[in-house]
């Protein structure tokens, strides 16, 4: 048998237990070009990056977040990446071209910039990496804007949702996003939760697909 090496020994865990990563293979399954997809707390515009990848020029990509800080970084990352970056601080009034859209609001209020029905949907909830752990997402509003992502979403359409348990309001908000999942019709929806059992704290994913 091969000797492991102690520096190989401390080589950090490659990304199997990562849920954001399963997230993106998950949703890609059912993302094309020109697709619509809304990422709703874009944060420092990882998932955001991730939809416009899978949509492309052709596609539309909807964020949301009620902070500066990851608006300005978002839109940094994305230009980057060679997407054409719009902000909005108010529900458009004229039809959306496509691009990455970036609204100045919070998520609860998805049905009034929603221009069609995605075909996905993301949310990585807790706080702005690098940011105030005191502002975060909470069960009231990530219920509000599930609920209408589920009931707005396309036929044949995946939301994923990762979940932290481990931060302040965590646990609660897991709780709540959780049940709101076991309550979905298993005649109109196909439900995945993919979590670390030896790691009780460890971030969760659910999935959702819709008939």
């Amino acid at each position: 048998m091969r000797s492991v090496p102690i520096a190989e020994e401390a080589t950090p865990w490659p990304p199997l237990i990562r849920m954001v990563d399963w997230a993106h293979h998950l949703l890609t399954q059912v993302l094309d070009p020109g697709d619509l997809a809304v990422d709703l707390t874009a944060g420092r515009g990882r998932d955001t990056l991730f939809l416009f990848r899978q949509t492309g020029l052709s596609g539309r990509v909807l964020a949301f977040d009620i902070q500066e800080d990851a608006l300005i970084a978002t839109t940094r990352l994305l230009e980057d990446a060679g997407a054409t970056v719009r902000l909005h601080r108010q529900p458009p009034t004229d039809p959306l071209p496509p691009g990455v859209h970036l609204f100045h609001a919070s998520h609860a209020l998805l049905d009034q910039y929603l221009p069609a029905s995605p075909k996905a949907v993301i949310a990585n909830l807790g706080y702005l990496p690098g940011g105030n752990p005191d502002v975060a997402t909470r069960a009231d509003s990530t219920l509000a804007a599930l609920d209408q992502a589920f009931l707005r979403l396309a036929s044949g359409g995946r939301l994923a949702l990762t979940a932290y348990l481990g931060q302040s309001g965590g646990q609660e908000e897991g709780e709540a996003v959780s049940a709101r999942f076991a309550a979905l019709s298993s005649l109109d929806w196909r439900i995945l939760r993919l979590e670390v059992p030896n790691r009780p704290t460890s971030p969760f994913l659910l999935l959702a697909q819709k008939r």
